[in-house]
């Protein structure tokens, strides 16, 4: 299992956070469910708008897949003017994972 991870921080000033939240549901989660090796995703804040999303994916090539067909970037300009800054983005492999519905190895 492969996760990306992208860092965000939303311009509360333009949007509150549960309108965005709205909006990433609406939006992101359909559309990213239509990829092959999804497996899930984590999205987390902070009350002053800095978040983070971990995408969970099935291979390193599934991951990477999104990045290289130009779809995680039509996922990102999706929100770009509610950004304070352009998002970051890292891979990892997932070598542990104990989560509710999860078995650690």
């Amino acid at each position: 299992m492969f996760a990306r991870i992208t860092l965000f921080e939303i311009d509360t000033l333009r949007i509150s956070l549960d309108d965005a939240l709205e909006r990433f549901k609406e939006l992101i989660v359909p559309e990213v469910r239509k990829r092959e090796g999804y497996e899930g995703m984590y999205v987390m804040r902070t009350p002053e708008g800095k978040g983070l999303i971990l995408s969970l994916w099935a291979s390193e090539e599934a991951a990477a897949a999104g990045i290289a067909s130009g779809y995680y970037e039509e996922q990102v300009a999706k929100f770009m003017a509610l950004f304070r800054a352009p998002p970051g983005r890292e891979n990892y492999e997932v070598v542990f994972a104990e989560a509710p519905g999860l078995k650690g190895d």
